[in-house]
Order: structure tokens, then C-alpha cells, then sequence
């Protein structure tokens, strides 16, 4: 992940305007098209938005305009509890509790390929940003239920969300709940809450009248935080403010990765109103390839939302159009999920 310059001043919004506005869904996707299908889900409007950022990072250009329809989604990431109750039922073993296959991974020091997952561990002090090892590490026997390795649980913390899930795992709770994951589309539709070419979930302040709104890194990234001991990492969901759309912790605390597959850049915006994408998705992973680096023949998914890590001066990525590409076969500390369930027409 790259550094980020400063956020712009409070005001201004991703396209260089004055204010932000709401985005005016259709009539017919407005009204949720009865109950809720599960229990702590809400209704996200269909409609038209303007997706990605000219601001921040190249990935996130071109802005341009899509369609998505109205759907339901997790008010929250899929919680601990809920995970669990998903492995007691289906006996699931998740990527991270698996031994690679030495196969997939030719190069690597036998000794690693043991089941694990990349956990993160702060610096003593500053540390080269632009090598994220000084502070990932590769942890054997990490997995959702020891979220820092061997000798940690997960006593008290049955509401923060999951972690150490990869996308076949996310994909496996998500079938098991009757539900899915959602588009990145679908997604920053849901984040941006009604908001259109705002900068954060909740409009182009940070904090406003001083109020922190999401679970990001406070101080320096990433050896020092201001936050107290037991207030680092992960928190429980719904901690923070909900946003236009009533879905809480949709930036900040963990990355949550969606179905489609990363691209390095979005499409260019169409030339004609009507022929503006609806629903559109990256279902082949031909372009997701990250360019000679280790595991470049891994495909990599999209995550959105930043996390509990995220840093003005390192990874400013708590806002809706922010995107990263994840190797598939990773799961880590800092990623989770949530689904949604789109309506039946």
C-alpha cells in the first residue's frame, strides 16, 4: 500500500465541488420490498452514483457513473459469534487453519507452510513505509479463533468482526446464511449511504465537531497510536455512528472483501446517460495479477473500507472509494466481510 498526502480541506468533496449532495435513487428501489430476508440487515436503494475518486489514489480514477438495484445488507461485518455458529454447524475449516499445498507454493521455506496467517505487529519506532514487512508477520497458528496466534481467543470479543478469512471462506458462511457477497459496486453504493462524491461515509470531515466516526489508526503509523491499550485493533461493531443507509462500521475497523475481482484502474465513464452500467461486476480474474512481485500467479480480489490500520500518512483508505486488491489465498488481521442479499425480481 502506498503513502497518502493529507485529506483535502474540509468542504471540498472527490470531484472538486463545493459540497456534498444526496445521490436520488429511482422511486421503485426506495422502499424495501418487505421484511428484512435475515435478522440485522437493512435496505440499501437502488439508484445511480458516481464511484471512485480523482483525489487519492490512481486505482480509485476514473470517477464515473454506475446503476446498482436495491438490495439488503449486514448492518454490520459478520461478527465472531455469528462465525462460529456457521463452523459449529458446518464443521468449516478455514483457509488459515489448512497447511498449504507445496505445490502452489514452490519457493517457499518448508518450514512456513504450516497453517497460519499474517498478523500485525506495531514497530518499535518510525520504520520505511514502503516495506509493509516491517510490520506483517507471518504467524503460524493464527486463524479467527487466535486472532494474534497461539495463546490469544476470542474471550470478550464475540462482537468484533471475524478476521483471518479468506474469500472461499466468506463465500462458504455466505452460502450457509443464504446469502452472498456483495459487488464492489454494490458495495461503495451502500458505503457512500446517499452522499454523492463525498469523501468519508458521513460527508468531507473527518471528525466532525471533533467526533472520531470510524475505528482508524490515531497517531503514528505504525509503531505509535494514541488510543489506549485495551481500544486498539478491532472493535466492536457499532462502536462508531451508522451511515446514510444505517450500516454501521462500513469504513474503518476491517477491510471487507466483495466478490469481484481487482482491476488496476475503473472503466471510463460512458459517453451517453444511457448507457450507464447497471449491476456491473468483474467476474474474470485475467486482470487482477499483481506485476512481478512474489505470488504474482495468485488472483486478487477487491477489499474495501480500509480498516482499524489505516493512516493519513500511510493508508488513507477509510472512505468509500477506496479499493485494494487482496491475493486470494490471504487472509489477515485486518479483513473481514459482510453480505447482502439482492432482491428477487
Amino acid at each position: 500500500m502506498g503513502a497518502a498526502g493529507p485529506p483535502p480541506a474540509p468542504g471540498g468533496n472527490e470531484r472538486g465541488g463545493a459540497t456534498s449532495r444526496p445521490a436520488e435513487p429511482q422511486a421503485s428501489e426506495t422502499t424495501p420490498p418487505g421484511p428484512p430476508p435475515a435478522k440485522g440487515m437493512t435496505w440499501v436503494p437502488g439508484g445511480a452514483f458516481l464511484m471512485g475518486s480523482e483525489q487519492f489514489y490512481p486505482e480509485e480514477a476514473p470517477v464515473h457513473r454506475v446503476a446498482v438495484d436495491g438490495l439488503w445488507m449486514d448492518r454490520t461485518p459478520v461478527t465472531n459469534a455469528e462465525f462460529r455458529r456457521f463452523v459449529k454447524d458446518t464443521g468449516h475449516v478455514t483457509l488459515a487453519e489448512r497447511a498449504p499445498d507445496p505445490a502452489e507454493y514452490p519457493d517457499a521455506d518448508p518450514a512456513l507452510l504450516v497453517p497460519g496467517s499474517l498478523v500485525f505487529q506495531a514497530t518499535a519506532g518510525p520504520v520505511d513505509l514502503g516495506e509493509y514487512r516491517n510490520w506483517w508477520a507471518w504467524m503460524p497458528g493464527a486463524d479467527w479463533r487466535h486472532p494474534e496466534g497461539p495463546g490469544s481467543d476470542l474471550n470478550g470479543r464475540e462482537r468484533h468482526p471475524v478476521v483471518h478469512v479468506a474469500p472461499e471462506d466468506a463465500e462458504a458462511y455466505a452460502a450457509w446464511a443464504g446469502k452472498a457477497l456483495p459487488s464492489e459496486a454494490e458495495w461503495e453504493r451502500a458505503a457512500r449511504g446517499g452522499l454523492e462524491g463525498a469523501i468519508f461515509a458521513w460527508g468531507d470531515d473527518f471528525a466532525p465537531r471533533g467526533r472520531i466516526m470510524a475505528n482508524t489508526w490515531l497517531g503514528e503509523f505504525p509503531w505509535r497510536s494514541v488510543k489506549p491499550e485495551g481500544r486498539r485493533g478491532t472493535s466492536p461493531v457499532g462502536s462508531f455512528p451508522p451511515n446514510g443507509f444505517d450500516l454501521l462500521d462500513i469504513t474503518g475497523n476491517v477491510w471487507e472483501w466483495t466478490a469481484d475481482y481487482f482491476t488496476p484502474h475503473h472503466p471510463d465513464e460512458v459517453e451517453k446517460p444511457c448507457c450507464v452500467p447497471r449491476n456491473p461486476r468483474v467476474s474474470s480474474p485475467d486482470d487482477s495479477f499483481a506485476q512481478a512481485v512474489a505470488g504474482s500467479h495468485i488472483p486478487r480480489r477487491v477489499i474495501k473500507g480500509g480498516s482499524h490500520l489505516c493512516a493519513p500518512s500511510y493508508c488513507l483508505r477509510y472512505r468509500p472509494a477506496a479499493r485494494q486488491g487482496e491475493a486470494v489465498d490471504t487472509s489477515t488481521s485486518h479483513i473481514g466481510f459482510r453480505c447482502v442479499v439482492r432482491r428477487r425480481l
